[in-house]
């Protein structure tokens, strides 16, 4: 598929998909996450922007393994940003990025999973060894020593079962081990709902309606399960009180019109708390969206 004139629309789509996903992230207030009005943890918005603007020519390389595409496009981040931006995100939407080449891969979400399956499966050592070297170069907050296949000594497994051992303990090497389950299972309201991301204007004003569904997108995944992120830097007591708040969100049709959810993401800020696995979760979740969703419903036939 990679050759043909079908892949190369397939392709500049799916980059702007990634784009608009990444731009829509931080166009929305997330509590404990940096966005466009409200910075925090010592980054901004426009880094967020300018890393994505960096990832996405490596990230979406026709034919690439998964592997060299998260080194390079991590590499490229650290040049366009000076820091650890979107390390999660890279993890994430490599192994999409690459399962979108797969013959039929778009054409519905069965399809879709069925790539990403396949695409993980055919993850292989080297593959390992390109993402180790991702990770150990940003160097992650709290990312601490593993007792098995740590990212700085040479790997042993193929990376999906490198990131099967940590999966206990991370949400993203979780999607690795499930097959994306979580990602395209809190994906699935967004996509049966014809969400687009085309439709998407970064340099608009975001409309309220996608402003609270991408804002109850990440806290469906923050209330499921303790932030990762949160976890290696403060401890499971932490994360877990922020999981409960989130849970307690859940459902507010516009939680930004609350002033309670703008002190809350304030408070997490000021507590230097960030949930930035559950942001990446969500930009992987937006992307899954708008490529099933509406605007892609010219790859599936519908």
């Amino acid at each position: 598929m990679t050759d043909s004139p079908q892949a190369a629309q397939v392709s500049a789509f799916a980059k702007t998909c990634f784009l608009r996903a990444c731009a829509l992230d931080v166009a929305v207030r997330k509590p404990g996450n940096v966005s466009a009005a409200w910075p925090g943890h010592g980054m901004a918005a426009a880094q967020f922007l300018a890393s994505a603007q960096a990832a996405v020519e490596p990230l979406f390389v026709p034919g690439e393994r998964v592997g060299p595409r998260i080194e390079r496009a991590m590499a490229a981040t650290w040049a366009a940003a000076g820091c650890n931006t979107n390390l999660g995100i890279l993890l994430l939407c490599a192994p999409i990025a690459a399962a979108i080449e797969l013959p039929g891969a778009l054409q519905g979400a069965a399809r879709l999973r069925a790539a990403v399956q396949a695409t993980l499966s055919g993850l292989d050592l080297d593959d390992t060894r390109h993402a180790y070297r991702a990770i150990a170069f940003a160097n992650p907050a709290g990312l601490g020593r593993a007792q098995a296949e740590d990212v700085n000594d040479e790997p042993h497994l193929p990376l999906r079962a490198a990131m099967a051992l940590a999966a206990p303990r991370d949400s993203i090497a979780r999607q690795y081990a499930n097959g994306f389950d979580d990602v395209f299972d809190v994906a699935s309201p967004l996509e049966r709902l014809g969400f687009s991301l085309i439709d998407f204007d970064p340099d608009a004003p975001v409309d309220h309606a996608i402003a609270a569904s991408v804002q109850q997108l990440f806290l469906r995944f923050l209330s499921r399960w303790p932030d990762s992120h949160i976890v290696r830097k403060h401890g499971r007591d932490v994360a877990h009180t922020v999981m409960s708040a989130a849970q307690a969100w859940q459902g507010h049709l516009r939680p930004e019109a609350d002033p309670a959810f703008a002190a809350w993401d304030e408070a997490l800020k000021a507590q230097s708390i960030n949930p930035g696995t559950s942001a990446d979760l969500s930009v992987a979740a937006l992307l899954l969206a708008g490529l099933l969703g509406r605007s892609g419903q010219m790859w599936h036939g519908k």
